[in-house]
């Protein structure tokens, strides 16, 4: 976690609202984006200047990775804690194969990663070495559930779409008797 918001004396406050994760308190909301790439600001596609003051979104991932590290505490707008179990029982609701995905997460913060959605490319993340408008996402990851086949012409469709966009195309699955995080990297040859 950044300096800034490992010294704060308590919790932030987020806010359970219908489904998604939000962050009302702006200085926060623009604490968490600018050092380390959290969620996203409402309305600002892609910010360019660190002066944005907008409330900010958490991604399922960026809510609970930052609860677990008690970054931030969820609550409904009634003033109600949201338990970990209950938030992640929403997650998973709403959110399929949530549980590998986040593990995948986990591991790529561990590795000092930016992680942040790779819908746009059709896989589950796009990751970047320091941050979006900071360079571009070199790596798209794809998580897979344990026990998934994989068909031969979605790897061709992903891998010549992150070709395309000049990005190494990773699939990672975690094995689901040791939790321990696989990848397999696609590189496209001419």
């Amino acid at each position: 976690m950044n300096e800034m918001l490992e010294n704060m004396s308590s919790t932030v406050d987020a806010h359970l609202i219908g489904k998604r994760i939000i962050i009302l308190d702006r200085e926060i909301a623009n604490s968490l984006y600018f050092k380390d790439f959290y969620g996203k600001f409402y309305g600002v596609e892609k910010p360019k200047t660190p002066n944005i003051m907008r409330e900010l979104e958490l991604s399922y991932f960026d809510a609970l990775y930052l609860l677990e590290n008690e970054i931030i505490k969820i609550k409904t707008l009634d003033g109600r804690e949201v338990e970990k179990n209950e938030l992640i029982r929403i997650f998973e609701e709403n959110y399929e194969n949530f549980k590998e995905a986040y593990i995948v997460y986990k591991d790529l913060k561990k590795r000092k990663l930016v992680v942040k959605s790779g819908m746009k490319f059709g896989s589950t993340f796009a990751v970047y070495r320091f941050g979006p408008g900071i360079d571009h996402a070199p790596f798209l990851v794809h998580v897979l559930p344990y026990d998934s086949k994989l068909d031969p012409l979605e790897i061709i469709r992903a891998g010549r779409l992150s070709h395309s966009v000049r990005k190494k195309f990773i699939i990672a699955y975690v094995n689901s008797n040791t939790l321990e995080v696989n990848y397999f990297v696609f590189k496209w040859f001419m």
